[in-house]
């Protein structure tokens, strides 16, 4: 249970004697804290402290933990389901001055870096080495935070997401000890898979404080090109041809006609404003050549033209870039209005008939949604640009939205591919996981029997 507001102001006092200046309860640093990306409404914390050394989390956790105050991981507050709101209050642990590469160990592919380090900061360290770490949400978010939500991304179809790239944690428990959840051998069948417990976990369990994450080698050859189609179909069933034919392709992403006006507006892209694939293909030359041949077959199937390649490292930068923006430029579209994203993940053999009966469902509802998704994995979003103050409007929005959801678990889906629960979706739980969640309730309470640990996020008590 959390405490009260004199026991939180205690906790903060506390706090403050022993960090000074790394504690803070500026209304403006509070508020950026208890504030996502997401349309949620945000709720700031009490207090905000800034550790530099796991020491640091394992002190704040036990003066939280003595005095009953909710504690509140954050990275750099890119979430979209409102993960960082102190729903409760207390203290959010900002873990950005915990941003160092630990170690390197290229002779086995991996990496051990503090919470804090983001991913462009990652691969920027390991650029001379000639690896990279894959995972690519679009944000520049923290390694931490990417963990946390079980982040993935446009890179998600070859290389999988944070579940298989993560080898092993350091986690400060509720309980103020700090454990290791694994080795950095490949494969382990010691034991529970702690690891996997953590990934996702959204705060909820602990704070995690190292990660130690599997490399790659930087591919011989990339290559990207931007492919329309007469219809969402279309390119759809591109999608799931070229996945079922085992084609390894490293991205695959999907806008519909109405994100494509968004990003030519905003990035200055000039493409057709139609149903488009966006690919990148990794390998060697001839190896690249290969798939695409073999895509550009398929995609002939369905009606594909106007291939355009962006073979130049400043080109496919831009292109990538755009489509990490969709967000922003989808506000763009409406000046004043606010972006809601959501998203599902459905098996790849209903993704077709999932979109289409949810761009079915934007019509008749008489919104501006654009349709985005990391199609090779089944995974699409939509950002619904509206007036928050229409109440009938926002009505519409959420109505769509469960629709979406109801659709998603129907076709064996999931209510969130990547976005996460948080609380937005945490009311969608039950009907994902039934019983399953009352296991998942069972292990918050072990670990965190006082419910202190991001309170109101995943599981609801």
């Amino acid at each position: 249970m959390d405490g009260s507001a004199g026991e939180i102001q205690t906790a903060i006092d506390i706090l403050k004697q022993r960090f000074g200046d790394r504690l803070t309860t500026n209304q403006t640093i509070r508020d950026r804290h208890g504030t996502d990306e997401s349309y949620h409404a945000p709720k700031a914390p009490d207090a905000v402290v800034f550790p530099q050394t796991t020491d640091d989390v394992i002190e704040i956790v036990n003066i939280c933990r003595e005095h009953r105050t909710p504690i509140i991981p954050f990275g750099v507050g890119t979430s979209l389901e409102g993960h960082i709101a102190a729903l409760q209050g207390g203290v959010c642990i900002d873990l950005g001055q915990m941003n160092a590469v630990l170690s390197v160990n290229a002779e086995d592919l991996d990496v051990t870096v503090e919470p804090g380090v983001t991913r462009k900061q990652l691969n920027e360290y390991l650029r001379d080495t000639g690896l990279f770490f894959p995972i690519d949400p679009g944000a520049d978010a923290t390694i931490g935070g990417m963990t946390a939500t079980r982040a993935s991304g446009t890179n998600a179809v070859r290389y999988g997401t944070m579940r298989e790239n993560v080898l092993s944690l350091g986690v400060v428990t509720p309980d103020g000890r700090y454990i290791r959840t694994g080795k950095r051998a490949r494969k382990s069948s010691a034991g529970y898979d702690l690891t996997r417990l953590f990934v996702g976990s959204e705060g909820t369990l602990g704070v995690i404080v190292d990660v130690t994450l599997r490399l790659y080698g930087i591919p011989e050859s990339i290559s990207s090109a931007v492919c329309t189609y007469p219809t969402v179909d279309d390119a759809v069933n591109t999608t799931i041809l070229t996945i079922q034919s085992g084609v390894p392709i490293a991205r695959i992403e999907l806008v519909d006609e109405v994100q494509m006006r968004a990003l030519n507006n905003f990035s200055d892209l000039g493409y057709a404003e139609r149903p488009t694939l966006f690919f990148e293909f990794h390998g060697t030359e001839a190896g690249v050549a290969e798939q695409i041949e073999s895509v550009r077959a398929i995609s002939d199937e369905f009606g594909g033209a106007d291939f355009s390649w962006a073979s130049r490292p400043e080109e496919r930068s831009k292109l990538w870039q755009a489509r990490h923006d969709a967000h922003y430029a989808n506000m763009q579209l409406r000046p004043g209005a606010k972006a809601w994203p959501t998203d599902v993940c459905v098996p790849i053999s209903r993704l077709a008939e999932c979109i289409a009966e949810t761009r079915k469902d934007i019509e008749e509802a008489g919104l501006l949604a654009p349709i985005v998704g990391h199609v090779g994995d089944g995974n699409f979003h939509v950002d619904m640009v509206l007036d928050p103050d229409d109440a009938e409007e926002v009505g519409r929005a959420v109505a769509l939205n469960n629709r979406l959801v109801a659709r998603a678990l129907e076709m064996d889906g999931t209510c969130t591919g990547e976005h996460g629960v948080g609380h937005g979706k945490v009311g969608k739980m039950r009907a994902e996981h039934g019983d399953a969640l009352d296991v998942m309730r069972a292990i918050k309470l072990s670990i965190d029997p006082l419910n202190l640990m991001n309170p109101g996020k995943v599981v609801p008590l």
